[in-house]
């Protein structure tokens, strides 16, 4: 019964990382579209302006 328990516990925590792994992804392109994506706008803007 323990190296069953033991089993269960270990395919428990490979769903966990593989679950913990798509939220980190996930996290990274939220922040890279968040962070670039206006850095991106106010240059267009700007060269639009005149200003490069």
């Amino acid at each position: 019964m323990k190296k069953k328990k033991s089993k269960k516990k270990q395919t428990n925590s490979n769903l966990s990382d593989q679950k913990l792994g798509q939220t980190k992804n996930s996290a990274k392109l939220v922040l890279f579209v968040f962070g670039i994506g206006p850095i991106i706008g106010i240059i267009i803007f700007l060269y639009s302006k005149g200003f490069f």
